[in-house]
């Protein structure tokens, strides 16, 4: 009985008490994705009270760092919570939970740090700002510590995570260049200098890569693997 179970986990390097194909997950994994869910769709209306249109609103929300994040965090952990085993191997799985918990940490630091309290903010506004500034940035990276199995994550997996910002660096500066508004005050060349839009992105960047390389290393010591050993381990997925 307790083998039959073991080979139920989701990782079978490293079983856990909650296995993310098992029920407490996809639970948690709905719970994250509606709070995704709400915060995109807060975020649209509150931006189609000021557009009136359906098309506008999509323009503008896709600007946005935080809402294409969103977007993706609510069609991960819908998929989790509705057939986790369907959506990939288990390795692939612990891979791109950790790498929403990455996207969701640098959107929450990046608001704090840098655009909180730039605009009053109430109604839908308020509610789109919480969801996906404050409950994501900490829902997700807890969703990955508790439930998604370890000693999956390699070290050049952050540097691979690091594509998906990058792409949409490059996207924001040719849609400010193009449309002359930019979504973010700090890539704003015009008004700020091109000198310093690269060092505070830069910054970033460095940061992002940072936060990722200390969840690998979390990732390993919690799976109790030695330094050094993971490369030679059978990637069991």
């Amino acid at each position: 009985m307790a083998d039959a179970s073991l080979q139920r986990m989701d990782d079978p390097a490293r079983p856990g008490r909650w296995p993310m194909d098992g029920p407490a997950a996809r639970i948690c994994a709905a719970l994250v994705a509606l709070a995704a869910w709400t915060g995109l769709a807060a975020g649209c209306t509150a931006v189609f009270g000021r557009t009136g249109s359906v098309g506008a609103t999509a323009w503008v929300m896709l600007g946005y760092f935080t809402n294409t994040t969103g977007l993706l965090a609510a069609v991960l952990f819908t998929a989790l919570a509705a057939n986790p085993r369907g959506l990939a191997r288990p390795a692939t799985r612990a891979r791109a939970v950790a790498a929403a918990a990455l996207m969701t940490l640098l959107v929450g630091i990046v608001q704090q740090a840098l655009l909180r309290g730039l605009r009053p903010l109430a109604g839908p506004d308020l509610l789109a700002d919480a969801m996906l500034h404050l409950v994501l940035p900490v829902a997700v990276p807890l969703f990955w510590l508790v439930f998604a199995g370890k000693g999956r994550l390699r070290r050049v997996d952050p540097l691979i995570w690091t594509a998906y910002p990058l792409a949409f660096l490059g996207y924001a500066l040719v849609r400010g260049a193009l449309g002359g508004r930019y979504a973010y005050p700090f890539i704003d060349g015009a008004r700020f200098g091109w000198g310093t839009v690269a060092v505070t992105c830069a910054v970033i960047a460095a940061g992002f890569v940072a936060v990722g390389m200390a969840l690998v290393a979390l990732d390993r010591l919690l799976a109790g693997a030695r330094p050094g050993r993971r490369g030679e381990e059978p990637d069991r997925s």
